[in-house]
């Protein structure tokens, strides 16, 4: 094999060295810094505490009204827990008119006292109310809760409507009036003055035909007078049980037998229904007596008449009702 010549060898060597190093290694990217993620914040639970129920609802403007006015809304939309028994607006309508006015007026007072009376202290759901004969409230005074078939009542007549409404402090239950502290209610019936045995039996409605006689026979003053009398009351159903007849023939003579029987259901002072079952007669107004017995539990009056209702004041004494008419031997 012919050898090369040494230079062509050594060009060659220096060719290839050289294409070598002209071949520069490319630059080394250098990674750019990721930032790290941004925590996003969670966003804060909606409030949803008792107020903001009642102001949310649309059925409680006038109990979120009166709330603001009395400076108790900060205490409702705090921690709690607290049971709040909520009257609907038509309750607050359904009070007499200028009620709500005046309670306005004075919301730190009796405002404030009457819808305390609304919030029981913990929370009290449906199935624990039931189980309840009272609820303190944070008022100070209790509520009374009966049963009446499957309808829970507070104070014996104001109904749970709506329950378990549950809010973040609490829960709400909805009832159908508003509630009066029992020392409030004892003040207003102390303040306010009763009516006459005469008003009385005009604006109960059940004894039309007795308003009747009493004007006819001209006793209506002597009944809405200063003294003090006890009315056995009978009712119209008593009246149109007496025989046909038998009410327009006693019209027709007023100051005779119409007088007489009514004054057999009248007697002198105040005769309460403790005092009547413990007596063997009642003298009456027309100067004789109506025989007194107990049968069963019931006071009955001249061998047929039971006494339906009792105790019912009057300025002027005390009614009770009975159900039929009381006819003296006379």
């Amino acid at each position: 094999m012919k050898r090369l010549p040494l230079m062509s060898l050594l060009l060659i060597l220096t060719l290839i060295i050289a294409a070598c190093g002209a071949s520069e290694p490319a630059p080394t990217a250098v990674p750019t810094a990721v930032p790290a993620p941004t925590e996003v914040p969670m966003a804060a639970e909606t409030a949803n505490t008792i107020v903001d129920i009642a102001v949310n609802d649309g059925r409680f403007n006038t109990l979120v009204a009166a709330v603001t006015a009395a400076g108790l809304v900060e205490t409702l939309s705090g921690e709690g827990p607290f049971t709040v028994f909520a009257p609907t607006d038509d309750a607050f309508a359904a009070l007499p008119e200028g009620t709500l006015d005046a309670l306005l007026q004075d919301p730190e007072g009796s405002l404030k006292d009457i819808l305390l009376y609304h919030v029981v202290s913990g929370k009290v759901m449906a199935a624990d109310v039931v189980g309840l004969s009272a609820a303190p409230t944070v008022g100070g005074e209790e509520i009374a809760v009966s049963l009446n078939g499957d309808q829970v009542l507070l104070n014996g007549s104001t109904a749970v409507i709506i329950t378990d409404i549950e809010a973040s402090n609490g829960v709400i239950h909805v009832i159908d009036s508003v509630l009066l502290p029992p020392s409030m209610t004892a003040a207003a019936e102390e303040s306010m003055p009763l009516p006459s045995i005469a008003e009385i039996a005009v604006a109960d409605g059940n004894f039309t035909t007795l308003v009747a006689a009493l004007q006819a026979a001209g006793l209506v003053e002597t009944l809405s007078g200063e003294g003090s009398f006890t009315v056995f009351a009978p009712t119209d159903d008593a009246f149109a049980a007496l025989p046909a007849g038998t009410v327009e023939s006693l019209l027709q003579d007023p100051q005779g037998a119409l007088t007489n029987i009514l004054l057999y259901h009248v007697s002198d002072g105040v005769l309460l229904a403790a005092d009547v079952a413990g007596m063997d007669s009642i003298t009456t107004l027309n100067g004789t007596n109506i025989p007194v017995r107990i049968e069963g539990g019931n006071v009955i009056l001249n061998d047929n008449v039971m006494i339906s209702a009792t105790d019912i004041m009057a300025s002027n004494g005390v009614v009770h009702v009975i159900d039929a008419v009381l006819i003296p031997a006379n």
